[in-house]
């Protein structure tokens, strides 16, 4: 079948849904530690499903809180800005990409499988001393290429679909075999789109890893995620497949049997909530 043309894809991402103004701005000032916490608590209070689901998460055995978190500016206050931007980040994604009725894709195993990436990296990234929202936030949008792909042409994405299951293959490797590119490539022109920092450009666009690839520490925890993820089987989809982790990221990042099987221990423990929060409302809207 000829193969759908990447910049005809990568041009449709200007006609995909946008996220909030305050997210954009937010992720275009991602190293700025300084951005002003008032005015993000008065955004965020304008939209109100928004200021809910940040509140719940903030109350959330994610955070485990002693007391509870009433009002946006608190949660900032306790959590910290960069935690509460990750939050509004995962809630207004997930949110603005609600499930395509036209495709076969198994949106909610896509967003448990996200979201299991997300909180397995943001605990991978503390044990290691990387920034846990940066890795919190490239977890949950490794993947978000998929989306783009099922939007713009769910038609030649049910060709990739068809190849996984009939090669036994790797995602990736069905989209270059059937598209001639893959979910990363198109997740990182996306993310330029939003103009989210180069950091994490880097680690969605490489998040597989191939042996060929130099990966930094980000990419690597993100790499790691995604195995672990898939390994727990935490999307519940029958046909996922657990890939091994990167041989090079697995040195790079040199983790110890007891920090794995506490980041695997965290990781369920917060997932079932934070997908109810993060997915359950969406489906219902």
């Amino acid at each position: 079948m000829p193969k759908l043309a990447l910049d005809t894809l990568i041009a449709a991402i200007q006609d995909l849904p946008s996220l909030p103004a305050v997210v954009l701005e937010l992720m275009r000032n991602l190293n700025d530690e300084d951005a002003g916490a008032h005015l993000l608590a008065d955004k965020i209070a304008q939209d109100q499903a928004l200021s809910a689901k940040v509140l719940r998460l903030a109350n959330s055995s994610f955070y485990g809180m002693q007391s509870k978190v009433t009002t946006i500016q608190q949660a900032i206050t306790i959590l910290g800005f960069n935690s509460v931007r990750a939050l509004v980040t995962a809630a207004a994604v997930i949110d603005r990409y609600a499930a395509n009725k036209n495709s076969s894709l198994d949106f909610k195993a896509f967003w448990r499988h996200s979201i299991g990436t997300a909180l397995c990296a943001k605990a991978l990234a503390r044990k290691l001393a990387v920034n846990q929202d940066h890795a919190f936030i490239t977890g949950l949008l490794h993947d978000i290429g998929r989306l783009v792909m099922v939007t713009h042409s769910a038609h030649d994405y049910e060709a990739a679909l068809a190849y996984r299951a009939s090669n036994d293959c790797y995602l990736y490797e069905a989209e270059q075999a059937t598209l001639g590119f893959d979910h990363a490539t198109v997740g990182r022109a996306i993310m330029q789109h939003w103009k989210f920092p180069a950091l994490i450009l880097d680690a969605v666009e490489r998040h597989h890893c191939r042996a060929q690839m130099e990966i930094d520490r980000l990419t690597a925890i993100v790499n790691l995620a995604d195995c672990i993820a898939h390994g727990l089987d935490l999307s519940g989809s029958a046909d996922d497949v657990a890939p091994p982790p990167s041989e090079p990221g697995w040195r790079k990042l040199n983790m110890s049997e007891a920090d794995l099987m506490s980041v695997f221990r965290e990781t369920e423990q917060q997932f079932e909530e934070a997908c109810a929060i993060l997915v359950s409302s969406t489906e219902e809207s």
